[in-house]
C-alpha cells in the first residue's frame, strides 16, 4: 500500500513540474520568436503587447488563485489553471493578427497564474516533511531552469519548425499534466468555504494592470513624462492605496497582512523582491555584454547564459537537499553573498574581457540566485496551516515576479542612459563619417548583436561604440548591487528557523 501510495505521489509531483515548466518558461519563450512572428502577422507597432498581455494576467492572477485554493482546494483550480493555460495555448497558435495573439496570451497567462504557486502549495500538502526539501529543490531547479532556458527552446522551435509550435508544444505536455494531477492526487485535508473578496480581487487587478502596462509601455511606446503613462502610474498607486485598506477589513483577505508578521515569511518576501531585480539584470545584460562587447557568435541568450542555467540549477537542487539539516538563514546567506559577488565582479568588466572570465562570473551569480527558487519557496510557507499555504505561495511568486519586472524596468532606464551620454557625441560623429553606420542605430544595444550590422560599422568607430556600450552595462551592473546587498541583508534577519512543518507534522516526524 506503501509503495503504490508512493508510486501515485510520484506521478502527481510529475504533473506538477510540467504545469511549473509551462508557466514560467512561457514567460520567455516566445522573446526569441518575436521576429519571425512579427515578420508574419505585422504589427510591429504592437508586438509589446504579445509579452506584456501575459505578464499582467499571470501576475494579476497568481494572490487570487492562490487564495481560492485555500478556500475550495488546490486541485480544481491547478486543474483550471491548466485547462485554461491549454485553450490559451492552442488560440495562440491559430493567430491570424498581432492584437489577436496579444488577447490569447492574456487567457495563457490567467491560466499560468494558478500553475506555479498552487504547484508549491500541492507539494507542500501531499510531500511528507522528510522528503520535503528534496522535491522543493526540484521545483526550485526547474523553475530556474525554464526561466533561462525558454529563449533557447523559443529560437529552435522557430528556426526548424514554426512559430506557432511554440505555444502548441504546451498541448501535449499540458495534458500529460492534466491527467496526472486529476487522476492520481487526493486532496486529504478540508476546506472551508469562505466569503471572496470581491473588492481586494478587483482593485489588485486593477493596480497591477495600470503599474505594469506603465512599466511595459514607458519608453517604448509612450515617453515617461506623457500624460498617459502618468495617468496609470497614478491610478495604480490609487488602486494599491485601496487595496491595502480593503484588505485590513476583508473578513479573507487576498493578501494576508497577518502572515508579515512571521519574521520568516516577511524576510523570504524581501529576498525574494530584491533577488529577482538582481537576477533579471544579469540575465539581460550579460547576453547583450557578450555579444554587443565582445562579439559572440551566440545567436540567442539561452546558449549565452547556460553557465549562469547551470549554476542556478546546481544551488537550487543543492539548497532542497540541505534544507532538512540546516537552517533557511544558513543556506541563503552564503548564496546571496555569492550573487552580490558576482554582480561586483560584472561591474569590473573591462572591453577586452575575455570570455572564460565571463563564464566564471556567470557561473557565481547563477549559485548566488539558484537557492532562491528552492529554499524561499519552502521558507514562505513552512509552518503555515493548509488554509494558508496557497496564499503565502502566491504572494511570494507574486513579489518575485514585480521585482523582475521593476527591476529591469529601472535597470533599463539606468543602462539607456548611460549609453546614451557616451555615445551622442560618437552618433553624430560616425553619421557623418565616410563609410559610417548611416542609418544603423547607435544608441540601440540589440544593434551591436548582429554580425552583419557590426560589420558595417568602421573598426575605429566600432571600438568606442563598444567601449561605451561595455561601461553602460558595467555601470547597471553597479547599480544593481543595491538589491543584491538588500537580499542579502534581509537574508540576515530570517531567524534560525528550520523546516519543521506545522505542529502536527513534526510532532509525527519525530522533531
Amino acid at each position: 500500500m506503501s509503495d503504490k501510495k508512493n508510486n501515485r505521489l510520484g506521478l502527481v509531483i510529475a504533473g506538477l513540474l510540467l504545469g511549473i515548466l509551462m508557466a514560467s518558461m512561457d514567460s520567455t519563450i516566445v522573446a526569441t520568436a518575436m521576429g519571425n512572428i512579427v515578420g508574419e502577422l505585422g504589427g510591429m507597432d504592437k508586438f509589446v503587447w504579445v509579452t506584456s498581455a501575459y505578464l499582467v494576467a499571470e501576475m494579476a492572477g497568481m494572490p487570487i488563485f492562490g487564495k481560492l485554493s485555500d478556500m475550495y482546494g488546490r486541485k480544481k483550480f491547478f486543474v483550471f489553471g491548466l485547462l485554461v493555460f491549454m485553450a490559451g495555448s492552442a488560440l495562440c497558435g491559430t493567430a491570424e493578427s498581432i492584437t489577436q495573439l496579444a488577447i490569447y496570451r492574456a487567457v495563457q497567462g490567467i491560466g499560468g497564474g494558478a500553475l506555479v504557486p498552487i504547484a508549491f502549495a500541492i507539494m507542500f500538502d501531499a510531500v511528507p516533511l522528510e522528503s520535503r526539501g528534496k522535491l522543493g529543490g526540484a521545483f526550485g531547479a526547474v523553475f530556474g531552469l525554464s526561466s533561462i532556458f525558454g529563449p533557447l527552446l523559443g529560437a529552435y522551435i522557430t528556426d526548424h519548425i514554426a512559430w506557432q509550435w511554440v505555444f502548441y508544444i504546451n498541448l501535449p505536455l499540458g495534458v500529460f499534466a492534466f491527467v496526472l494531477v486529476a487522476f492520481f492526487y487526493k486532496e486529504s485535508h478540508e476546506h472551508s468555504k469562505q466569503p471572496i473578496d470581491w473588492l481586494g480581487a478587483g482593485t489588485l487587478l486593477g493596480a497591477v494592470i495600470c503599474l505594469m502596462f506603465a512599466l511595459e509601455l514607458g519608453g517604448k511606446e509612450y515617453a515617461w513624462n506623457s500624460g498617459f503613462i502618468l495617468s496609470l502610474f497614478g491610478a495604480a498607486a490609487v488602486l494599491a492605496a485601496v487595496f491595502l485598506y480593503v484588505e485590513t477589513k476583508a473578513e479573507e483577505p487576498i493578501i494576508s497582512f497577518g502572515l508579515f508578521r512571521r519574521r520568516l515569511y516577511a524576510f523570504s518576501i524581501l529576498i525574494a523582491l530584491f533577488s529577482g531585480a538582481t537576477f533579471v539584470v544579469a540575465s539581460v545584460y550579460i547576453p547583450i555584454f557578450i555579444q554587443g562587447v565582445l562579439g559572440g557568435t551566440a545567436t540567442n541568450s539561452g546558449l549565452v547564459l547556460l553557465p549562469m542555467m547551470v549554476g542556478s540549477v546546481i544551488s537550487a537542487t543543492a539548497g532542497g537537499f540541505l534544507m532538512n539539516k540546516f537552517s533557511y538563514r544558513s543556506l541563503m546567506v552564503p548564496t546571496l553573498v555569492l550573487l552580490a559577488l558576482g554582480i561586483w565582479l560584472a561591474s569590473t568588466l573591462p572591453p577586452d574581457a575575455t570570455r572564460l572570465l565571463v563564464t566564471v562570473y556567470m557561473v557565481l551569480i547563477g549559485f548566488g540566485v539558484g537557492a532562491s527558487f528552492s529554499v524561499l519557496g519552502n521558507a514562505a510557507i513552512d509552518g503555515l496551516t493548509a488554509r494558508q499555504r496557497g496564499s503565502a505561495s502566491a504572494t511570494l511568486n507574486f513579489i518575485r515576479s514585480l521585482g523582475m519586472t521593476v527591476g529591469i524596468t529601472s535597470f533599463g532606464i539606468i543602462q539607456s542612459h548611460y549609453l546614451t551620454d557616451r555615445l551622442r557625441s560618437l552618433t553624430a560623429a560616425s553619421g557623418a563619417a565616410q563609410g559610417g553606420p548611416g542609418a544603423i542605430n547607435l544608441s540601440d544595444p540589440h544593434t551591436l548583436l548582429s554580425p552583419a550590422a557590426r560589420a558595417l560599422i568602421p573598426p575605429e568607430i566600432l571600438s568606442k561604440i563598444t567601449e561605451g556600450l561595455a561601461s553602460s552595462i558595467t555601470q547597471t551592473f553597479a547599480w544593481a548591487m543595491i538589491p543584491a546587498v538588500l537580499a542579502l541583508l534581509a537574508s540576515l534577519f530570517m531567524g534560525s528557523s528550520k523546516m519543521v512543518g506545522t505542529e502536527e507534522e513534526a510532532a509525527a516526524s519525530g522533531h
